[in-house]
């Protein structure tokens, strides 16, 4: 498994923050408006006015998340699966650490343990994925 491979749990996460961000700003604009009155015809199917565009746009959103929540359920096992493959315990805890928690390498590196640096964990990490190929 690749670096790009193992860090997909955390940028799919990423793009759940930015994604739920959005929606609390669509939300917070999504206030009653007078409606506009100016005796056109609409087109069958369209939202009218900018409350039933921005409902729409909400709703997309929303299933445009739970899609990704439910993607990032199935990218966590599909990793917890390789990382339990690792026969060495304190690889196992650092890949865990770093690609299911999202952790920064300092932090890894003090969550883990003994003595070990930033540089240190890195390394362990990266040599296992070398050795891999």
């Amino acid at each position: 498994m690749t670096v790009k491979e193992l860090s997909q749990l955390y940028y799919l996460n990423r793009e759940i923050e930015i994604d739920q961000r959005r929606l609390i700003d669509l939300e917070s604009r999504c206030y009653p408006s007078s409606p506009i009155l100016d005796g056109m015809p609409h087109v069958k199917g369209m939202p009218h006015s900018k409350v039933e565009q921005l409902a729409a746009e909400i709703a997309d959103l929303r299933a445009i998340i739970a899609a990704k929540q439910i993607q990032c359920i199935h990218e966590r096992q599909r990793l917890e699966r390789y990382i339990n493959t690792i026969p060495d315990s304190l690889t196992r805890m650092i890949f865990t650490f770093r690609f299911v928690n999202g952790l920064p390498w300092l932090q890894v590196a003090y969550s883990v343990g003994g003595n070990n640096t930033e540089d240190s964990v890195k390394k362990i990490c990266y040599r296992y994925l070398h050795k891999q190929k």
